[in-house]
């Protein structure tokens, strides 16, 4: 009978100290019904807004992507006898007051708003989940550290702490992507703090850590993988905001700077032709509200369905 105990002793502690969910199975999780990739898949189905958002953005991202061969003119050579043409058959969306073609100078410009979006957004997202998953887990003055320093970015307007940027740094575009990524980091970086405190006191962790698992392999194979569903959400929230940001620099002449061009730029350059030459600001202007629009379609919807507390 004594036998019978010592053989069994090492399965039960074998079962108690392996973790219940290991996170680093990340292409199982894709196939699970509760992984993120059939949430998504499901999401798309159900909800016919998010997939309505999802081709719109596809279709402005593919635009992008193909503007040399789609673009009808030169965005940027001008034509001073074409000057102020109204929409119509020769030119789609008219031409500007050097004769650009509106449509082809649209196309580039997205180009740079969407860049503008997306590489301010992941440096802003890197920066904060980092400092976020060390705040969280250290704990102590590194937390306290962090996070006050992130209470004084947040303490500040987004716009007016982006225009002290630019005007410090200058007009162009890297400044741009540095001070979109300084406004945004604070926010997710008290985001993955909060959930990083409540996951570093789950089983699964406390498991590693009994058997000796180093403390940024706990971060980034246990707790980071966790967070995943949030910094989603995150990505699709802050990829228009930061195009707002930039549209409303550029408005204030502290954006995207010419030869270059933007949307938030068009807007700009139109701004002084509003009442004769309507078109010229009025269809930028429109682009950033559909991309936005989806934007945000699309981040409800994921947020519903990664995480449905935050709905409410």
């Amino acid at each position: 009978m004594d036998d019978n105990l010592n053989l069994a002793e090492p399965l039960q502690t074998e079962t108690i100290l392996q973790p219940p969910l290991p996170p680093e199975d990340a292409d199982a999780e894709l196939l699970d019904e509760d992984g993120i990739g059939y949430k998504l898949k499901t999401m798309l189905k159900k909800n016919k807004l998010a997939a309505f958002s999802v081709a719109v953005i596809f279709i402005i991202c593919l635009s992008a992507l193909l503007a040399p061969w789609i673009a009808p003119y030169d965005p940027y050579k001008p034509n001073i006898v074409q000057r102020f043409n109204a929409p119509g058959s020769q030119h789609w969306f008219g031409t500007d007051e050097l004769g650009r073609d509106v449509f082809s100078r649209l196309l580039y410009g997205t180009r740079v708003s969407i860049m503008i979006g997306i590489v301010p957004t992941l440096i802003s997202m890197f920066i904060g989940t980092l400092l976020g998953l060390i705040a969280g887990y250290y704990g102590g003055k590194a937390d306290f550290i962090i996070m006050r320093f992130a209470d004084i970015i947040l303490a500040f307007p987004s716009l007016l702490l982006a225009m002290v940027v630019m005007y410090t740094l200058g007009a162009n575009l890297i400044n741009i992507f540095i001070a979109l990524s300084v406004v945004q980091w604070a926010g997710t970086a008290r985001i993955i703090r909060s959930q990083t405190l409540s996951l570093k006191e789950k089983e699964f962790v406390e498991a590693a850590r009994s058997l000796g698992v180093k403390k940024w392999v706990i971060m980034v194979r246990h707790i980071l993988p966790n967070c995943i569903p949030n910094l989603i959400v995150l990505f699709t929230m802050n990829i228009p905001s930061a195009i707002l940001s930039e549209s409303s620099l550029s408005f204030l002449g502290i954006g995207a700077q010419p030869p270059s061009t933007s949307w938030g730029l068009m807007v700009y350059r139109g701004k002084s032709y509003l009442f004769n030459y309507p078109w010229l600001a009025l269809i930028p202007g429109l682009a950033i509200l559909i991309f936005v629009l989806a934007f945000n379609f699309l981040g409800d919807g994921v947020r519903d369905t990664l995480d449905p507390y935050m709905k409410d």
